[in-house]
């Protein structure tokens, strides 16, 4: 009598994302058929490239080595981006608390629940460049511009995750709160954020984080702060202040960084 051979173990394989293979092949067919069509019809100029790559070595060979003779300019380019940074992260933190609250559709009726997310949706929907530009406008050049369009951008990301954390806080806190005859305004303040204050922190370090590099941006279009320093050196053909201003905004940058991650790291 032979032994029966022992079974042969099988390894297990994740199913496909999309089990039905006619489908899942197909979408993958239609996606490299798009990126075909979108690469043969958009308008790629190959001889102004060809010319800009000379350019664009002349432009990288000027900016070397960095020239940091005019530092007074840098450090107070540097310095109203802070200013215009910290505003806007306080104001725009500030206002996000109520705005969470009645984006949260948990702890907000209806009507108040759509008008949160609706707002926070607006803050949202516009990149800060755009609307930069809009409050450049209509405020003029400066930093009142800066620090109004990034206070909306950091309501935008702020509100919309503050929303999301409140929405999944543990509900039997607010419960005993409210059996012991609680209003709105005590439940928010020792049932709800208690809870969220952590999160809170942390998105209150990574949005300085983020304005201080957008900073640089919408200063471009003349919102204030570094970013107009660096465009007047590129419109001066000053590449090598220019590379200085962008090695310095890369350092801050790191810097900003490692502090805001050790930041988040004692807090949780």
């Amino acid at each position: 009598m032979t032994p029966s051979n022992p079974p042969t173990p099988r390894a297990w394989k994740k199913p496909p994302f999309i089990a039905n293979p006619l489908l899942r092949y197909g979408l993958l067919v239609m996606t490299v058929g798009y990126l075909v069509w979108a690469f043969g019809s958009l308008p790629f100029n190959w001889e102004r490239i060809s010319e800009g790559l000379p350019r664009a070595a002349r432009i990288f060979s000027g900016g070397f080595p960095p020239n940091l003779e005019r530092y007074e300019l840098l450090l107070t380019g540097f310095k109203e981006s802070f200013q215009i940074a910290i505003l806007a992260t306080l104001l725009g933190v500030l206002l996000s608390i109520p705005f969470a609250v009645m984006a949260a559709r948990n702890i907000a009726p209806l009507p108040v629940y759509l008008l949160g997310r609706s707002i926070i949706i607006i803050s949202r929907s516009f990149h800060p460049v755009i609307v930069a530009i809009l409050f450049v406008a209509a405020v003029g050049f400066g930093p009142l511009a800066g620090i109004l369009t990034l206070t909306l951008y950091s309501i935008g990301f702020v509100g919309k995750l503050l929303a999301e954390e409140i929405e999944e806080i543990d509900w039997g806190q607010v419960e005993a709160m409210r059996s012991t005859g609680a209003g709105y305004l005590v439940t928010l303040f020792y049932a709800v954020f208690p809870q969220i204050l952590p999160r809170q922190v942390g998105l209150s370090m990574y949005q300085l984080d983020s304005n201080l590099r957008a900073s640089a941006v919408v200063g471009i279009v003349g919102a204030g702060g570094i970013g107009g320093t660096l465009m007047n050196a590129f419109g001066r053909y000053d590449y090598d202040f220019a590379f200085a201003i962008l090695l310095v905004i890369i350092a801050v940058i790191l810097l900003s960084e490692g502090i805001s991650g050790w930041v988040r790291k004692k807090i949780w």
